[in-house]
């Protein structure tokens, strides 16, 4: 499998993103129950049809250019293939020299999200991205070789690999979280998302209650054969800083209230391109049991997080 997969990593963006909008549309045929929640779920959020058959076809596309993004050689930059929109939200929040927490949620390419960020400003901060290790070996090996890059640091998600990420951010780094995924049981709490209630990580109000960094959302927008001939790039990324109110509500620490913003600020960015979001994903399932607790970021478990 790694051998296909390095050899898929040469071949054109163009053909990789063809095979995986085949790739959606099979899964989606062929699997009942994803068909079921993709409907729901972007039907809860107001898609239209058409927005809705776009998101099948994404969906292969995210999973068809990861061999490009995973198995492309250390020294081989991305460079003029991705675009920024927004990075003097970043280098203001890194001026202030606090800590910086990138919020990305599960929409478009989030794997280029923190690639070029290490390229723009992992030399000078460095992120620490966490991350949860894949069950079989070769690609655990793979992610590995794919995430531990020149300015990015991963950790796998443990206690000691949150502890890692409190401690980066008390230096003053940057650290990278995608928060609209289900977290551990007592690691999170209950907050609309797209007016449902969806078990929502704490974590992330946690880091910015205990540390008093910055907060800015990114997101990876993955472009279509058209506009990557006429803009010249692949991906552009997009970068936002969160409002004040919004971080203060964060770091003031009350887990509730910042699930639910943490939330709606994950709901503004994915209908920024609502048809790249991961609408299948079974955001609405409960808690899985963990060992990992919610004394994670230390200090008592009042909340959990994720």
């Amino acid at each position: 499998m790694t051998k296909l997969f390095f050899a898929l990593s040469r071949w054109p963006l163009g053909v990789l993103h063809a095979l995986g909008w085949i790739m959606g549309w099979l899964t989606y045929a062929l699997s009942p129950s994803y068909r079921r929640r993709l409907r729901a779920h972007a039907g809860q959020a107001g898609l239209s049809r058409w927005q809705r058959w776009q998101a099948v076809g994404q969906v292969g596309r995210m999973v068809a250019e990861l061999p490009r993004l995973w198995a492309r050689p250390r020294d081989e930059a991305l460079g003029a293939r991705v675009q920024w929109q927004g990075a003097e939200a970043v280098a203001q929040a890194l001026a202030e020299e606090r800590g910086l927490l990138l919020l990305t949620p599960h929409t478009g390419c989030f794997e280029v999200v923190a690639q070029a960020y290490a390229e723009r400003f992992g030399a000078e901060v460095p992120l620490t991205a966490l991350y949860r290790p894949a069950r079989q070996r070769w690609l655990a090996e793979l992610m590995l070789h794919a995430r531990n890059r020149p300015g990015i640091q991963t950790s796998p998600a443990t206690l000691t690999g949150v502890r890692h990420m409190l401690r980066a951010l008390k230096r003053g780094e940057t650290v990278g979280i995608l928060p609209d995924q289900v977290p551990p049981e007592g690691m999170g709490t209950w907050a609309p998302f797209f007016g449902r209630p969806a078990y929502t990580m704490t974590m992330a109000g946690k880091l910015v209650a205990q540390t008093g960094c910055a907060v800015v959302l990114m997101r990876g927008e993955r472009l279509s054969t058209l506009a990557r001939w006429r803009r010249g790039c692949d991906y552009v990324v997009h970068a936002e800083r969160v409002a004040p109110q919004d971080e203060a509500v964060l770091a003031a620490g009350d887990a509730a209230q910042s699930a639910a913003t943490i939330n709606r600020l994950m709901e503004h960015v994915i209908m920024q391109a609502p048809e790249q979001y991961l609408w299948g994903y079974n955001r609405y399932k409960g808690p899985r049991p963990e060992a990992l607790t919610s004394a994670d970021v230390g200090g008592p478990p009042p909340g959990g997080a994720g």
